[in-house]
């Protein structure tokens, strides 16, 4: 971490290269099947889900890295990290392994559904700071709303999976909120980062729970 920084008081906070062809991979990553046939097996929504999760996994430092080599410093510095930034309206990430690790399916699908559907809604806020503080650099845009699609589209499969399992499933378009909105320059390239680097720990947690039910429901 850089050397001690002059810090606020923050609104809100708790102390691959650009490709041309993305959004049409996207597209065919988040897309359902078409109906042509028998419905979708609860096997292979939780494999669908599985396949999107691994993807977002590995976007994820990429995600991280490009953005904070457009903040400029202390964002861009070598091994900037700041653990003791939060932001209250972002999913949990404080709930201990073993407490995780012991809660039923349904409990995982519903808490990690609402998260990538808050991850999505955050992503609007963060590119949208991004399209005014960086408007020469339309690879931070592009990555985040990658990253906003790839959320949602998650959070879909997920209630997908929900509802073949007969569970509760939340409402549909649950809106955010109200989001401390920082002013300061400083402040909304905290929140942007601070959205990234939580979003890689649900990544990693979905990652290990859709492999731990997929291998449940293989078929």
């Amino acid at each position: 971490m850089p050397p001690s920084l002059p810090v606020p008081c923050l609104r809100g906070f708790c102390t691959s290269p650009h490709n041309p062809q993305a959004p049409f991979c996207l597209l065919t990553l988040l897309l359902p099947p078409l109906s042509l046939g028998a419905p979708i097996s609860t096997a292979e929504s939780i494999n669908q889900a599985y396949n999107l999760a691994l993807d977002m996994q590995i976007q994820t430092s990429a995600l991280l890295q490009i953005y904070l080599e457009h903040q400029g410093t202390p964002f861009s510095d070598p091994n900037f990290s700041s653990p003791g930034l939060s932001l209250r309206t972002l999913p949990s990430t404080d709930m201990p392994f073993e407490i995780w690790h012991g809660l039923e399916d349904g409990e995982h699908l519903s808490l990690t559904q609402k998260a990538f559907w808050s991850f999505s809604q955050h992503f609007q806020l963060a590119k949208d700071d991004q399209s005014d503080l960086n408007p020469g650099h339309s690879i931070v845009v592009d990555q985040l709303e990658e990253a906003r699609l790839k959320a949602k589209g998650l959070a879909g499969n997920l209630a997908g999976i929900m509802t073949a399992l007969d569970l509760p499933t939340p409402p549909a378009n649950t809106p955010l909120g109200s989001v401390p909105l920082g002013d300061s320059v400083f402040e909304r390239k905290c929140r942007g980062y601070v959205i990234i680097r939580d979003y890689s720990f649900w990544t990693d947690r979905a990652v290990t729970f859709l492999g731990e039910l997929k291998a449940k429901y293989s078929e």
